[in-house]
């Protein structure tokens, strides 16, 4: 019996990478560009190489970098503004305040509250799942959670007369809706803006307005479905029925402050990652002292849910430290600076260097999509292709934070059909669709998404979107 083939983690994808680099530090000439200190264009014409290959060491001395330095020398890099030390102690943090505020019942009570107060209302009970739904996957992250709200939803559906489609449609398709267009969320857009080099969250104005097109678009393709396909019952059934507490709007009323203060900070403030880590380790003091005091959880609990939260994320932040350790074994980013990335980007962008740079943009998307199917894990993701892409982006005339749009639409996206998203699949599972029968259902509203994140792509081509 053949055992099923698994891909590869994204920790293994990106050892294997540092094997190749090292071995092709042996023969691959280090380039370097000729440009100002003082500017941020570069051009082709301006590359150089050094006479002769500049073989990695084994293992590095004195600091220097080494193939078995890789990972701590990439964890150390950098400072608390950016990757990757910056980065990996923002994950850490807003994970452990995300784990504590999920501890608390709170956000699940919010959307079985949302539920039970608009199921009997057709027009309404659809677009508040599906907005509610989106919002959790744009503000944190909402991903694998879908699974259990499906295992919740599904049967109240079932009694509505709704199928399996649209329980997934308005839980999992919606957060990664949300998810791909999101202005904040801190485990996807934060990494890859940090890698880049970009303000963390900076952008955000075409990202919110392409979160609302999307959603709408979203909302409008679920509730004709829905519409379309839900069969006659009877209503009359009793529902259970969830209430919020004082707890628990004292918990959202909080979340929702601090998510207004990092917009305000971020907008009006200037505010950066340690200011942005500082302002979630609030949030997670809050609603461990209310939790306490409404007794909804001890201290000790909320502690404990911290490290939990924390350990969840534990593995992007390694992602991030070893992608970090890749660039340094590569030279570093430094285009000044010899270095085989620099060699690297060169001839990569020579090959695409007389294609229209919207074209160019649009590829970049396009490359994304096909590459989240190998790493489904955004931060993975953004740890493996945004060390290059953004240097990358810079020698074919697309702006970084375009780049960083396409890494975006094309993992959030295609989450919504590649069978290799665990998440995906365990939604299926839980309400019985085979991937087959999903695939099928769902390629033309993919088609639909694929339409509109073109259009978004070549529309801040257009704009130098920055």
């Amino acid at each position: 019996m053949h055992q099923k083939y698994k891909m590869p983690d994204a920790f293994v994808i990106l050892m294997m990478m540092v094997v190749l680099c090292y071995l092709a530090s042996f023969f691959v000439l280090p380039g370097f560009f000729n440009t100002p200190e003082q500017t941020n264009t570069v051009m082709l014409s301006q590359f150089s190489q050094i006479a002769s290959p500049a073989p990695m060491a084994l293992f590095g001395e004195g600091g220097t970098p080494g193939f078995f330095n890789v990972l701590f020398e990439g964890l150390v890099s950098g400072d608390k503004n950016g990757a990757a030390i910056g980065v990996i102690a923002f994950i850490l943090i807003t994970g452990g305040a995300f784990g504590v505020l999920m501890q608390t019942k709170a956000i699940d009570n919010g959307v079985m509250s949302l539920i039970n107060n608009t199921q009997k209302i057709d027009w309404l009970f659809i677009p508040s799942l599906f907005v509610a739904f989106s919002l959790g996957g744009a503000i944190f992250g909402m991903g694998e959670e879908a699974i259990a709200f499906c295992i919740v939803l599904y049967p109240i559906m079932q009694k509505l007369g709704y199928n399996a489609y649209v329980t997934v449609l308005v839980t999992y398709v919606a957060t990664q809706i949300g998810f791909a267009t999101s202005p904040m969320n801190p485990f996807s857009i934060a990494i890859a803006q940090s890698i880049a080099g970009l303000e963390v969250f900076s952008g955000a104005e075409l990202r919110v307005a392409l979160t609302a097109i999307f959603i709408v678009v979203g909302m409008v393709f679920t509730m004709r479905y829905a519409k379309h396909s839900r069969k006659s019952v009877d209503c009359s059934t009793p529902q259970s029925h969830t209430q919020l507490d004082a707890v628990d709007k004292v918990l959202l009323i909080a979340f929702l402050a601090v998510i207004i203060w990092v917009i305000y900070g971020v907008t009006a403030k200037g505010y950066y990652i340690p200011e942005l880590a500082a302002q979630f380790f609030v949030l997670g003091l809050i609603v461990t002292v209310t939790a306490k005091l409404g007794k909804r959880q001890t201290i000790s609990e909320s502690v404990d849910a911290f490290k939990h939260g924390s350990a969840a994320l534990l593995p992007a932040a390694m992602l991030v430290g070893l992608a970090k350790g890749l660039v340094l074994l590569l030279g570093g980013s430094e285009l000044n600076s010899p270095s085989m990335l620099n060699t690297l980007l060169y001839h990569c962008a020579s090959v695409i260097s007389d294609i229209p740079d919207v074209i160019a943009a649009w590829s970049m998307y396009v490359f994304q999509s096909v590459f989240n199917f190998f790493v489904s894990s955004g931060s993975g993701q953004a740890a493996i292709t945004m060390p290059i892409m953004a240097p990358l982006a810079d020698l074919i005339g697309v702006s970084r934070q375009t780049a960083v749009l396409a890494f975006q639409l094309g993992d959030g996206l295609t989450n919504i059909i590649i069978p290799t998203s665990a998440s995906l699949i365990g939604c299926l599972g839980v309400v019985n669709l085979s991937w087959g029968d999903w695939a099928k259902f769902i390629w033309r509203f993919m088609l639909v998404l694929f339409g509109l994140s073109t259009l978004a792509m070549v529309f801040a081509q257009l704009i130098n979107y920055q």
